[in-house]
Parts: structure tokens; sequence; C-alpha cells
């Protein structure tokens, strides 16, 4: 792709003065449209070192409002985004709605360095490039305009100025090792860009080549590209163009239906005492294990009000070292949270390697509040499963233990349990309105949570349902499956 890729006839000075005054102006004039619009705009700018990215996005963001706009530059990740998922550096910096974030450097200068250096596997490499096909769909998908542009210049001339940089104390700093180390083995590099740039190519998030021999010519070619896209975007906008449905590509188990569930599963209470003081003395112990093999573990609790994730949580948490876990209570997005990506407060609370995160909600509440009262389209939350296995996907990729549990009880059940609630004045902060709101729902909740469980039980991140009639029963039952899923992921890490 890049290798067949001709160069347009560079302008002449004059042309290039004239056609870059309207362009300035013009992107002025769509960074109002787009703040207006709720447009969040990603700019991607990768290429060559020494290609003039950080000079000419200088030159961009010149004439645009400060306060509408955010640059990133990302080079190495730091030691603390090393322990995330691949994904979660670039996915944590994605703009809020009406405004632009610029990348100076991306998830290609990553992937690509780490294959050509070695650093990953092919198959690793190939991963890698699913991810990011995913990543910058879903980012068009949920409404964002994601604009890249690869920097190009030969081998000569990226030497030349390679060199001209390294003869200036001043500018000497802006030469890596990697910057020389890529013009060294510049037709290396150029058959892996090639092959990068051709499979990332999409009609959701295309690549645009900038010819980058001179300043002004490259911040032409780059305006005039963001001014064109952003119109073609808002265009979208007002004519309200749905994505489409994608088939499910990932492997699933099969999962009963929650009217098909026993709940009269029960403890006695001196075997709960036993079994629960057994199970949280071995967490305590692959606690540390996790730790030390840097093993990630999200715990996902999602259930009918008053079916006991609470106490559930507490009862894991008890066996836990408090520095190496956090649990996170998910109530209705922030303005912050909602002027971005559903997923994106989630991708913000993923724990450290050889931390665990517990999830009291989830991102599950797209398909089932979200879908149920009205807060997003159906398109929305149609397409949410796929969305969200393939963010169970990334979790897994990065070697995390992911268990969800569905907490269930009966009609009557959660009833007797309001009830005491109302009727008890030290537990009457649990009960809302909104609870008694939702129980006249329940059907359609069933319903809801029964084709969640169908298209997002996948083998990688199962679903577990914890009966919880008998409360004590389910906190048991819980522990041993998290001890279980964990033994299972250190066992595999001892065989690589």
């Amino acid at each position: 792709m890049l290798k067949e890729w001709v160069k347009e006839e560079i302008p002449s000075v004059e042309e290039i003065t004239e056609r870059l005054e309207k362009a300035r102006a013009a992107l002025a004039v769509r960074q109002t449209a787009i703040k207006e619009k709720g447009l969040p705009v990603l700019v991607v700018m990768d290429g060559w070192g020494a290609a003039g990215k950080g000079s000419v996005l200088g030159r961009v963001i010149k004439g645009m409002d400060p306060r509408f706009f955010k640059c990133e530059t990302l080079s190495k990740p730091t030691e603390d985004e090393t322990r995330r998922p691949f994904l979660y550096r670039y996915f944590v910096r994605i703009p809020k709605q009406g405004q632009f974030s610029f990348f100076d450097g991306s998830w290609m200068g990553e992937v690509t360095a780490n294959y050509l250096q070695g650093r990953v596997s092919a198959e690793k490499y190939r991963e890698h490039l699913t991810s990011i096909k995913r990543f910058e769909r879903q980012l068009n998908d949920n409404g964002y305009l994601v604009v890249k542009f690869f920097f190009h210049i030969d081998e000569k001339v990226q030497r030349h100025r390679l060199e001209e940089l390294e003869k200036s104390k001043v500018t000497k700093w802006r030469v890596s090792e990697a910057d020389k180390w890529q013009n060294k083995h510049y037709k290396t590099c150029l058959d892996v860009y090639d092959e990068y740039l051709e499979t990332t190519n999409q009609f959701v998030a295309p690549w645009y080549f900038i010819d980058a021999s001179s300043k002004k010519w490259s911040e032409l070619q780059m305006t005039e590209i963001l001014v064109a896209s952003i119109d073609t975007a808002l265009t979208n906008m007002e004519a309200k163009q749905k994505p489409p449905m994608l088939q499910n590509v990932f492997p699933m188990k099969s999962i009963p239906k929650l009217s098909e569930i026993a709940l009269d599963k029960a403890v006695s209470e001196e075997e709960y005492k036993k079994e629960l003081d057994q199970l949280q003395r071995k967490l305590c112990k692959l606690h540390n294990e996790l730790y030390l093999k840097k093993i990630p573990v999200i715990i996902a609790y999602e259930g009918w009000d008053a079916a006991g994730k609470g106490g559930n949580i507490k009862r894991v948490a008890a066996a836990l070292d408090p520095r190496g876990y956090e649990v996170h209570p998910i109530a209705s997005p922030e303005p912050a949270e909602k002027a971005r990506h559903y997923l994106w407060r989630f991708w913000n609370r993923l724990p450290k390697d050889g931390h665990i995160a517990i999830f009291d909600r989830t991102w599950y509440g797209r398909v089932m509040v979200e879908r149920l009262e009205g807060f997003c389209s159906e398109n929305d939350w149609q397409r949410a499963y796929n969305e969200i296995n393939e963010f169970e996907k990334e979790l897994a990729d990065w070697n995390a233990v992911v268990i969800k549990f569905w907490v269930q009880i009966d009609k009557d059940t959660q009833l007797a349990r309001f009830t005491e609630r109302q009727n008890t004045p030290e537990k009457q902060w649990k009960i809302t309105e909104e609870d008694w709101r939702n129980r006249e729902k329940w059907d359609l909740y069933e319903e809801a949570v029964d084709e969640m469980l169908q298209k997002t039980n996948t083998r990688y991140a199962p679903w577990y349902v914890l009966e919880s009639n008998d409360k004590k029963y389910a906190r048991i039952k819980a522990l041993k499956i998290i001890t279980s899923a964990i033994e299972k992921k250190l066992d595999e890490k001892k065989k690589d």
C-alpha cells in the first residue's frame, strides 16, 4: 500500500500559501461545529522518524481553541502502562464529545517496533493487529471520527534530517536510537509498515499518507484532509446512520435460562463457617501467588436488587491483601464518562497485573438498565454484545482471569428482602423507589438477562450463576469458583 502510493505533485509556494490560509480558517470553523454537535475527533499521527510530525502538529493546532483539544505524545509505555492491557493507554486517552485528541505516535508505532525488534512473536503481532482493527471500528461505531495520518519520507531524506538534527546541541536530543535503527533498517521497516497499513486500512478508519517533504506542504495536506473528514462525519451524524450489526466470532458455552435454575440450594451455619474460613485462607495464599506471577484478576458482579452482591463481595475482599485489590461500585455514569465511549470508564478501572479488581455492577448495564430504561438506542445495545465480547477478549489475551457472576434469587425472596429493608431503620438506605420500579419490570429484566447470558457466555470469560436465596450458599460457591479459576491460571503459567 505504501510502496504503491503515488505522491501528488507539490503545488507552487503561492498556491500552498493561499490554500493553507483557507484550510486554517475552515478548520477553526469546524472545531466550533464539532463542539456544537458533540462529535469526538481522534487524530492519529504516525510515520518515519524525523518526518516532522511534531512541528506540523504545532502548525495545525495554532489557530484552534486550546480549550477543546489535547495533544498526546505516545512513545514508549510507562512502567505503569506496561502492567495494563495493550490498548489501555490509548483507550483512556480518547477524547470527549465535541473535542479533539491529537496522538503524536500511536499503537502502530508500538506494535511495529516490538515486532521489528523481536520483542513479540509473529502470532502476538497478528493478535495485536486484530485488536487494533476492533478498537478503531468500535470508536467509529460509537460516534467517533478517527483520522489516521502516515508521514512519509524516503531513506535518504530521513538520513539527512537525522544528521542535521544531531549537528546541533539544541536538536540532538530529538534523535533517538530507535530513529537511527529505523533508518539503518529502512527497507525492512518499509515492508512491515506497508503490510501494517494495508491490514489496518479500514473504511471506518482509513489511512492518509502525507508527503512530508516540507512543513507547509505537510500542514496543508493534513488540514485539508481533516476538514473534509469532519464534513463527512457531520453529514453522517445528520443522516443518523446506524453502524451495522456484526456476527459473533467468539466461542460460546451453553447456559440455562434463569427460570431453569433451581434455587433450593443451602448450607448449614456450621458448614458455612468451616468452608468460609478454609476458602478465605486459600484465597489469601493465592493472592500472594498472583502478585508474584503478575496475573490480573477481574471479578464482575451482576444480579437482582437485594440478591446479596454486597455481602458476597465483602467475603471475597476479606480474604485479600488490601494493597492488592480494589472494589468498584458502579452507578450512573458521571458527565465526563457519559461524554465518551461507554466502556471508557471500565478501561480506566482495570487493575495492574498481579492485582484484583472487583466490580459491583459492570459494563453489562448497557444491555440491561440502559436497554430497558431507554438510555441508549436499540442499535447501541444490540451492538454491545459483540463489543463486550471484544473487550473481555482483550482482558483474556492480557492473561487476566475474568470471572462473571450473576447473583440469582426469585421474586418472592426479593420482596421479602425489600420489605425487611423498608421496615428496618438501619437498612432503609439500601432500598429506593428505583428498586421498586425495577421490580415492576422483573419479566422484562429477566428476558434481557437471559439474552445477555446467552450472547456473552464465552469460553474465555464465562458466566457463573450464584443461587442466592441462601446468601451463605452463594458466598461459598463464589469463593470456590474464584479459587478454582485462579489455581487453573497459575497452573497454566507454570507450563509456559
